[in-house]
């Protein structure tokens, strides 16, 4: 079976359309998506709208999920990720709100096979920075692979007779082959705002009986997304650290 793996779109529709064209072509059976839907972009309802569209899909919800829906507090947010939070609040559609408070919270177990959370399967908002952290988080997974979003960075934790070590994936393109004995703690990296100096939108693949996942990177209309953001008046910041990649 073929996952498609994907976090962090953040109301970035443009980010968002040119990842599910390229996994047309990956023949998909099965969408799971890390949480993060709104937060930062100008297209909360039209990121929403088309994520309903997908099935079977496997979704969790996200701190600027949460935070939207009313859920959280925005306290923990700096004053530009909060500006936007408040700015979701007033633009989303009652429909697509009553979606996000419905959204699950994390970690939750993917056809017994596959843990997923947002931040960490010990704390949904925990970011996993380092060996350290992840191996905090294989202590609470039972499956052999486990996907997480947050961070913004495409990353790959293993642990093999408790000796944890991490790897940043860099680049356009990547492979992993999973070994038997050993456990996975993957990120994909971001769909909507990747923060790994690399602006093109983030996705990964996973073909449970090839035991492969592939990490892929897509061009998409930049300039769009940042001139909804600009339109919108909110910060300009947010549409700028979209070409940069940060």
């Amino acid at each position: 079976m073929r996952y498609l793996i994907f976090t962090d779109i953040h109301g970035n529709m443009e980010a968002f359309q040119a990842v599910l064209k390229a996994a047309q072509k990956k023949k998909i059976d099965h969408y799971i998506f890390l949480g993060d839907l709104v937060g930062y972009g100008a297209s909360p309802n039209e990121v929403i709208a088309k994520i309903l569209t997908l099935k079977p899909l496997s979704i969790i919800r996200g701190n600027h999920d949460k935070a939207v829906s009313g859920l959280d507090s925005v306290q923990t947010f700096n004053p530009i990720a909060a500006s936007a939070i408040f700015w979701t609040k007033k633009t989303i559609a009652r429909k697509h709100l009553d979606f996000l408070v419905r959204l699950k919270q994390s970690p939750e177990v993917v056809q017994d096979s596959i843990t997923i959370c947002h931040g960490a399967p010990f704390d949904e908002d925990y970011y996993i920075f380092g060996e350290f952290d992840a191996a905090e988080a294989f202590s609470y997974i039972q499956t052999p692979v486990c996907f997480f979003g947050h961070t913004h960075f495409p990353f790959v934790y293993t642990e093999k007779d408790g000796n944890v070590e991490g790897t940043f994936l860099e680049g356009n393109a990547n492979e992993v082959k999973l070994e038997k004995g050993v456990r996975y703690l993957i990120n994909p990296g971001s769909v909507g705002q990747p923060r790994d100096r690399n602006p093109r939108a983030a996705f990964a693949v996973y073909d449970s009986e090839a035991r492969t996942i592939k990490f892929c990177r897509v061009d998409y209309d930049i300039e769009e997304a940042k001139r909804k953001i600009i339109d919108e008046k909110l910060p300009p910041a947010l549409a700028e650290r979209l070409s940069l990649g940060i």
